[in-house]
């Protein structure tokens, strides 16, 4: 009896551990459907940087801000943005990589680079600490969508994907 309460016990003691593994791994499982919208800023970056405002989801809101980051780096180097509609001076960017099959091409170097504490927290600032702004928690069925203003140097980015081998440099030629 006693070394079933004990048993009993630890499995208790444990419940907590594997709830937290389990949300861990769901967020990371929904995070590489990278499902975000990316938009322009009218904030100032300096030369080499860029600024945009990323709309993240998920059914958690602490997922989705944490998840922006991520998001951002994978706008820059995926899918860049479109110049503002509304008439701002705001230029648009074109993605790093053009290539449609890059992301599947690298599967193994993209899966370490986007890990949590992987090498994408190099090229990535959270403005005003990744604390969303009035109106940018928006709750959408039984989601949240997350505007959150991130920095992003993509030139660094940039330089990081040539020496991997992913990106062909500008001064390679054609």
């Amino acid at each position: 009896m006693k070394k079933f309460n004990v048993m009993m016990l630890a499995v208790l003691l444990l419940l907590p551990v594997a709830g937290f593994a389990s949300a861990k791994k769901k967020a990371q499982k929904e995070m590489f459907q990278w499902r975000y919208e990316v938009e322009p800023t009218v904030g100032q970056a300096k030369q080499g940087m860029a600024m945009v405002k990323i709309w993240t989801y998920s059914k958690k809101a602490k997922v989705a801000v944490a998840q922006a980051s991520k998001s951002a780096v994978h706008a820059i180097i995926f899918k860049g943005y479109v110049p503002a509609a509304n008439g701002m001076r705001i230029q648009g960017q074109k993605p790093l990589i053009t290539d449609f099959n890059a992301e599947t091409e690298h599967e193994a170097y993209f899966k370490d680079f986007f890990s949590d504490g992987g090498k994408y927290q190099k090229f990535v600032t959270l403005v005003n600490n990744g604390t969303p702004g009035q109106g940018d928690i928006q709750k959408v069925g039984k989601e949240y969508k997350i505007g959150i203003v991130v920095v992003v140097a993509k030139d660094a980015l940039r330089k990081e994907l040539e020496s991997a081998g992913i990106v062909r440099s500008l001064g390679s030629g054609f």
